[in-house]
């Protein structure tokens, strides 16, 4: 089996592990998780067995680096313009920042549990199979099915306003 260069590799799977980036994490952090990724392929690609599931692998490399960034996000400081009122909640968003109401796949997505959204991400934007996606997420295929079915059905029930 020949070994492609790793530009051709960039090239025929760069735009999926993008759209699993952008699903996943929104189009805030979406291109630097993309670099990160292919940095770290690039270092490893050497060591691929032959045979392996290239686009499978930028993949679990990519959620890889969903986690780093979300780890970030958990540990930056959430600036307040002003303290919240006593008994009330911290002042903290659940909801990953996005970039506004203009990009409409990101702000459905955001709406889904982040279970939902990886499940729909790397089974249809990556095309990975259940079973892959499975691993990736840890549980059985069953329930990654369950997942992915979820989030389209909530995303199918969205009326047009949200999804614009």
């Amino acid at each position: 089996m020949e070994v492609k260069p790793f530009e051709a590799i960039v090239r025929e799977h760069g735009a999926v592990v993008l759209r699993v980036c952008r699903a996943v994490l929104g189009p805030n952090d979406a291109e630097d998780a993309w670099s990160e990724t292919f940095l770290a392929a690039l270092r490893a690609y050497p060591e691929l067995p032959a045979g392996a599931n290239v686009q499978a692998w930028l993949v679990t490399i990519a959620k890889r680096k969903a986690i780093d960034v979300h780890r970030a996000t958990a540990r930056r400081p959430v600036l307040v313009p002003e303290l919240p009122e006593p008994g009330s909640d911290d002042g903290r968003s659940t909801e990953m920042p996005g970039p506004g109401e203009h990009d409409g796949l990101w702000a459905a997505l955001r709406t889904l549990p982040q279970r939902q959204r990886e499940a729909l991400a790397y089974h249809h934007l990556a095309g990975l199979p259940f079973a892959e996606v499975a691993v990736l997420l840890g549980g059985t295929e069953a329930a990654v099915r369950r997942s992915a079915a979820d989030g389209l059905k909530k995303l199918r029930t969205m009326d047009g306003e949200e999804l614009r």
